[in-house]
């Protein structure tokens, strides 16, 4: 018995009728760019020859002939955090819907592992980045635009580089607002990182929010910590070591507030009895706590997905630009109308 030959670009090209090196271009190029090489009936012909021949690439071989390896490197301060897992999610989803191989790597927003991650995954030939992890004041950044590197970024935002990204200052506003239509006036916020421009623009809203609404957020009311909860519990025990209790925190990520819940209890104070609490990002455990938590929820996954489109425009050369989504606030139990 003898073994069928598989078929071949030479194969796939006398099919549909055109050059080797026409169906050599069409089928080794992500969808946007196929119709550089070919019209667009010849590229469907193209692509229905392979398909009914059965042909499938050599990533190995295609990669020496047109300098792409169709992979992608995404990096994230830690894939265990939810929100970047799914992110990450996105663009795993969307770049194997382009013919693409999405690989992620930590940083633990250190700069130097950060560093040395993006350059293990431009050694292994990725044609493109996808920044999770930016920086608001960022070298590294500046370093891959030197080089020419094709980058986005996604979740958070440096200066005008491009990506996906939700309206965070939105989201602070929209946590403002609640609070305030519940009644409550002296809020306090457990706000992430100085350097994380998602703690700086839900910061940044919230204060939006409360001026609109006639009040004021002092400065030690606020305290900067991280997004874990070891760093929630931290600066509720920072905001009481220095002051009354406020009558409700706003913590900038979701385990963040379940730190602050458990420091307010461990100090006896009540949520939402005594303190109203509200998180961000509606991780799956938000509702499932025993007080079930208040948070803004944001289109994680589509960030992903959008991540990917724009960085394939930049592959591509072609003109793209950033991509917002809307956050939507998400009321639960650990917030509730104040009586006086």
């Amino acid at each position: 018995m003898t073994r069928q030959q598989a078929p071949t670009l030479r194969t796939v090209a006398a099919a549909a009728g055109v050059d080797v090196s026409t169906v050599s271009r069409v089928l080794n190029s992500g969808a946007r760019e196929r119709e550089r090489w070919a019209g667009p009936e010849t590229v469907e012909r193209i692509l229905r020859a392979a398909a009914e021949l059965g042909y499938r690439r050599n990533p190995h071989g295609a990669s020496l002939r047109t300098a792409r390896s169709h992979l992608v490197g995404v990096v994230v301060p830690r894939l265990q955090d939810y929100v970047l897992a799914t992110i990450f999610e996105g663009v795993d989803q969307a770049a194997a819907e382009r013919g693409y191989a999405a690989f992620v790597t930590n940083s633990l927003d250190d700069p130097a592992q950060r560093e040395a991650r993006v350059e293990q995954l431009l050694g292994r030939r990725v044609d493109g980045l996808v920044l999770c992890d930016a920086r608001t004041d960022d070298p590294l950044l500046r370093m891959l635009d030197e080089r020419d590197v094709p980058f986005v970024l996604a979740l958070r935002t440096s200066g005008d580089h491009v990506g996906a990204f939700a309206d965070e200052v939105l989201g602070g506003r929209l946590v403002a607002e609640h609070l305030t239509e519940l009644g409550y006036r002296d809020p306090a916020v457990v706000a992430g990182p100085g350097y994380a421009s998602t703690a700086n623009d839900r910061l940044g809203g919230f204060r939006e929010g409360l001026r609109a609404r006639g009040l004021t957020l002092a400065d030690d009311r606020v305290v900067r910590t991280g997004f874990d909860a070891e760093a929630g519990r931290a600066g509720v025990a920072e905001l009481l070591a220095h002051g009354p209790a406020p009558d409700a925190v706003f913590a900038t990520n979701d385990f963040a507030a379940i730190g602050a819940i458990g420091a307010l209890r461990d100090h006896g104070l009540r949520v939402p009895d005594d303190v109203g609490v509200v998180g961000y990002n509606d991780t799956p455990l938000a509702d499932s706590l025993p007080v079930p938590l208040t948070t803004v929820r944001s289109p994680t996954l589509e960030i992903g997905r959008a991540a990917f489109t724009v960085l394939e425009r930049r592959l591509a050369a072609e003109p793209c630009e950033s991509l917002s989504f809307t956050p939507t606030l998400v009321p639960r139990a650990s917030t509730q109308a104040v009586q006086r």
